[in-house]
């Protein structure tokens, strides 16, 4: 019986740790779009609940040549779909999908 209490507490404490959100979220380079400045050079970075944040996980080049004129986060704002979490005021990034 101890066991099975004791497994239930570890399990109800793993899944209360989790805090991964999920936002349709403006997504782009930080510096060069949203108005970052912590970081050289271009990063990706998302914005949602008008907060920007650098994201952990997946690079800018990740998603196309960041400086493409048309499409490039360097030089564009879009949409993505994100399931992360906000850690240390930076966006850990479990997921992104791009919505357009």
């Amino acid at each position: 019986m101890k066991k099975l209490i004791v497994l239930s507490l570890l399990i109800l404490a793993s899944c209360g740790n989790k805090k991964e959100i999920k936002h349709v979220a403006e997504i782009s380079c930080g510096q060069c779009q949203l108005d970052l400045d912590s970081e050289d050079g271009c990063s990706l970075a998302v914005r949602f609940d008008d907060k920007a944040y650098f994201v952990d996980g997946f690079n800018i080049d990740d998603f196309g040549d960041a400086h493409d004129e048309n499409i490039g986060f360097c030089n564009a704002i879009r949409k993505a779909t994100i399931v992360g979490l906000v850690k240390d005021g930076r966006f850990v990034a479990s997921s992104i999908e791009l919505v357009e």
